[in-house]
């Protein structure tokens, strides 16, 4: 399949007349650069992009990829005529990746106007409680040596898998041993319920955040946050600084598992997260 990853935001330039620039970048999944055309800010619309799609000297992508949250609806209306899926996602790394080296490259170009500038941040609210209705019976702290990872749930009959296979141990490169961490969500009744909800809220990944009280924090969809759980036991705490180091030695992979009781007879749904690093 042809995926393309693109974004359309304006970047630390000027034009001559002061006012800001945007541009259109593409790459592949291979981070390989497809396309670069910058516009002033007066000027970014919708059929700009179009005109620039269709310039491209390549058959058009199966899909386009889009993780800022400002460029998804431009790029839809965009793409229309062209026939061009448009698919929301965070999980866009080779674009990340390009967009993190191209700044020395803005750095270099006239009119470089030196404000502070992160090319993958994102604006995102406050978190927002998890809904009541949905929260289970009970949670934990978990993990799984990366070789038995993707044994011990790619075959179970689970309603829910989202195990991509780019997050694969193995196509991450990480050791067999490694404990690939995650959160454990014992959710009784309410197994299904919270499943489907999280199915359409598109996790990302679960951060722990160290405050008055601590914090479980889903990061998921565009740039929606989750309070997952708050908590101030010093063991959980504890747990939680175990689970922050062992997705940073695992490169960001982690899993988000729900079951209805802690038996491990019976699954509602598995996602295989991966963090930016």
């Amino acid at each position: 399949m042809n995926i393309w990853q693109a974004d359309f935001y304006r970047r630390p330039l000027q034009d001559a007349l002061g006012s800001p620039l945007w541009e259109l970048i593409i790459c592949d999944a291979d981070r390989h650069l497809i396309w670069s055309e910058f516009i002033s800010q007066k000027q970014a619309n919708s059929p700009w992009l179009t005109e620039q799609l269709r310039s491209i000297p390549l058959p058009r992508p199966d899909r386009l990829q889009v993780f800022r949250p400002q460029s998804v609806a431009l790029l839809q209306t965009a793409c229309q005529p062209l026939d061009i899926p448009v698919e929301s996602t965070r999980h866009a790394s080779a674009l990340k990746q390009l967009l993190q080296e191209r700044i020395a490259y803005y750095r270099g170009l006239p009119h470089y106007t030196s404000e502070p500038y992160d090319p993958i941040k994102l604006e995102a609210p406050p978190p927002a409680p998890l809904p009541e209705n949905l929260w289970g019976d009970q949670w934990r702290f978990g993990a799984i040596a990366a070789q038995d990872l993707i044994p011990a749930f790619q075959n179970r009959p689970i309603p829910v898998q989202d195990i991509p296979a780019a997050f694969h141990p193995d196509q991450l490169q990480i050791a067999p041993a490694t404990p690939i961490p995650g959160v454990i969500i014992d959710a009784g009744r309410k197994s299904r319920s919270l499943t489907q909800w999280l199915q359409q809220a598109k996790p990302f990944s679960l951060n722990y955040i160290s405050g008055d009280p601590d914090g479980l924090i889903l990061e998921a969809g565009l740039c929606d946050r989750w309070i997952l759980s708050t908590f101030s036991e010093p063991d959980i705490a504890s747990s939680a600084k175990i689970f922050s180091q062992r997705r940073q030695e695992a490169r960001g992979l982690h899993f988000l598992l729900v079951q209805p009781d802690n038996s491990g007879m019976t699954y509602a749904g598995i996602w295989l997260l991966k963090a930016d690093q």
